[in-house]
């Protein structure tokens, strides 16, 4: 059988699993949804939340990585009677996610082709156009927007052929340093713009009126920001595990890795809200998806000669931070398939199932760019369904919305709380302990840990759940 190779380094596996965690979730998803849940309310939760549930989650997985050495179909194949079935839903997931995310990479390819553009003066530059002007005709052009979302896709897959250690762990470990140096100088120049500090404001001045306005729509919007932003129940942290060496601390790299991902949000919110209050963006621009493309785009532009070299800065990490977490996505179906013929004393072929993955995602990814966010009239599923209704259900705006409600609406929740289930009373709390203890290190807050799973985590995530049912069908 031939030898499963894995991360080289535990600092190469900290980057990859951060990169993981680090994507548009946090620089596009987190500044936006912080808008839309009321600024510090949707903090709050968020960081309580990543504390009970993101935490034990992401601990949770790593463990079952770690402890079969598999891919996470295998995995709870290998350790559930009765959850073995969730493996499955683990590359349904990622798969689903990469099409709609490649869709989203391809935006951020483009616009850092139009800052470039902007700083030589080129023709393919803004050429005095404002945000929402680019956007419309990015969106409106679906060759176009198949294009960049089908180099976005080849850029994953050519880094996850590289294998884990060649490929994945290279990338990351370079490209997560340099992102976090790229943010900084943009927080650097947008929280001293004239009037900033309202943005920060915003941020961190106490205010709990959302909470008693809306409490489960905010819980809702924080909490499927901490799924989709810390990589959780995909397979990824499961795939991504069990490649770790026995030798080193999972707990500790749990917290390291989640902290990272949570600052990177945060990091994101500063580089992101501060200048939209600064240049006086609308405020409904700064909660929607449109304010990475259309808000931002304009604040470069208001900064006048420096602004495209901020705008290159910006987009570049955006697109390093989606590449690192698109990466993880397609890694998780690939790997199966590697496993499985590693097991039956084949060749892996890696490229063959990195290539069929993308075929998949790259048929959603097109349609999804073809639809340009449900503004180009291509039928959309379960729509006609719901003619005539008052309000039509988010799902059925736009392809995005879809795939976003089955994948992060429904999937992800699912998993987590099966996951949990599995973990709290099926396979018992003791499972994680003892992997936790191989690198003969203490687990000095199992505990919490064993009362969480069992209880207060699945708990949060029905909530969740419910909330995003509630959301997507308008109930």
């Amino acid at each position: 059988m031939e030898e499963r190779k894995g991360f080289k380094s535990n600092f190469g596996f900290l980057m990859a699993a951060i990169g993981s965690a680090v994507g548009l979730g946090n620089i596009w998803g987190f500044p936006y949804k912080m808008g839309k849940g009321g600024g510090f309310a949707f903090l709050l939760l968020y960081i309580l939340l990543s504390m009970v549930c993101g935490l034990i989650l992401m601990l949770s997985e790593l463990s079952l990585g770690r402890r079969t050495g598999s891919n996470s179909v295998s995995a709870y194949n290998a350790v559930s009677k009765r959850f073995k079935w969730v493996g499955w839903l683990t590359p349904i997931t990622a798969t689903l996610i990469l099409a709609f995310y490649s869709a989203l990479g391809g935006y951020c390819v483009k616009y850092l082709v139009v800052n470039i553009g902007s700083l030589f003066g080129a023709e393919w530059g803004a050429n005095g156009l404002d945000g929402a002007t680019i956007f419309a005709e990015l969106i409106g052009n679906q060759m176009e927007s198949v294009i960049y979302g089908g180099v976005f896709l080849l850029i994953t897959m050519l880094i996850v052929l590289g294998g884990v250690s060649g490929g994945i762990e290279r990338f990351c470990s370079v490209g997560m340093p340099a992102l976090f140096v790229m943010l900084l100088i943009v927080i650097a120049r947008s929280c001293t713009l004239p009037g900033a500090v309202e943005g920060l404001k915003f941020m961190y001045a106490p205010n709990f009126e959302p909470l008693k306005e809306d409490f489960l729509g905010v819980l809702k919007t924080a909490g499927g920001q901490m799924f989709f932003s810390l990589s959780l129940s995909i397979g990824a942290l499961i795939t991504y595990g069990s490649y770790v060496d026995k030798k080193q601390n999972l707990v500790k790299n749990t917290v390291i890795i989640a902290s990272a991902g949570a600052a990177v949000g945060l990091l994101a919110g500063m580089a992101v809200l501060p200048a939209a209050f600064a240049l006086g963006a609308p405020e409904d621009a700064m909660k929607g998806p449109s304010l990475l493309f259309v808000t931002l785009q304009d604040v470069f532009e208001g900064m006048g000669r420096i602004g495209p070299v901020f705008g290159i800065l910006f987009y570049g990490l955006v697109v390093l931070a989606a590449i690192s977490s698109s990466v993880s996505l397609l890694e998780v179906p690939v790997a199966y398939f590697v496993d499985r013929n590693r097991k039956k004393g084949k060749s892996e072929r890696r490229w063959l199932y990195a290539l069929l993955t993308m075929v998949v995602s790259g048929i959603l990814c097109t349609v999804t760019c073809a639809d340009g966010l449900g503004g180009n009239g291509l039928w959309i599923p379960f729509q006609r369904f719901f003619a005539g209704a008052e309000k039509m259900p988010a799902f059925c705006e736009s392809w995005l919305n879809l795939l976003d409600m089955i994948s992060e609406g429904l999937l992800m929740p699912l998993c987590g709380i099966c996951t949990c289930l599995m973990i709290g009373w099926e396979i018992k709390p003791e499972f994680v302990r003892a992997e936790v203890e191989t690198s003969g290190d203490r687990f000095t807050v199992y505990g919490f840990y064993r009362f969480c799973v069992r209880y207060i985590t699945p708990l949060i995530m029905l909530f969740i759940l419910w909330g995003q049912i509630k959301d997507f069908f308008n109930i």
